[in-house]
């Protein structure tokens, strides 16, 4: 099986790596200051196509990255999330971003859950980690839904350094007695 014909569903979305046509709503995410805030800010077209491409890229060269959150019932790209492990990144995390018109419809607890019954069933990872900006609020309530707590705090590799972020997580024993 091609890493492209991976898909992971849940009741209302489908996870599947980035393909071509998901280009235009990622650069339109990525555009918006609201949802990029707590990403490290706008990005200039340019910049977030090579954000897509480096999402895209990982899965060739690695096996995984964050999955596109595609809703069943339009069919619409409403986000990016999934395991994600850059260069010098504090750990294996499960990370979200959701389109801020999708925002409240509970679409980032519900496909991070199948994304990390994915990471610790394919992956085989110990621990799934979040990195959260210490203000932002909705994110840990993201993290405390799935089970996760504060671990510790750290930062992030360039070109992200010296903004400190909280690394909520937790680890499979954990994650399996919760969730079965």
């Amino acid at each position: 099986m091609s890493i492209f014909d991976l898909r992971l569903e849940t009741d209302r979305l489908v996870l599947r790596p980035p393909l071509r046509e998901d280009l235009e709503p990622f650069l339109a995410f990525c555009a918006d200051e609201e949802v990029m805030s707590h990403l490290g800010g706008v990005q200039p077209r340019s910049v977030a196509w090579r954000s897509f491409c480096g999402l895209a890229g990982a899965w060739q060269l690695f096996g995984f990255s964050m999955f596109s959150v595609i809703e069943k019932s339009s069919g619409q790209w409403v986000g990016r999330l999934g395991p994600w492990q850059p260069l010098d990144w504090p750990g294996t995390e499960v990370g979200w971003s959701i389109r801020r018109e999708s925002w409240g419809r509970g679409y980032a607890p519900e496909g991070a859950a199948a994304a990390i019954d994915w990471a610790f069933a394919t992956l085989g990872w110990a621990e799934v980690i979040h990195t959260i900006a210490p203000d932002n609020v909705n994110s840990k309530a993201v993290a405390a839904k799935l089970g996760s707590t504060l671990l510790r705090m750290g930062e992030l590799p360039a070109p992200h350094e010296g903004k400190p972020v909280e690394v909520w997580g937790q680890s499979r024993a954990q994650w399996i007695a919760r969730h079965g």
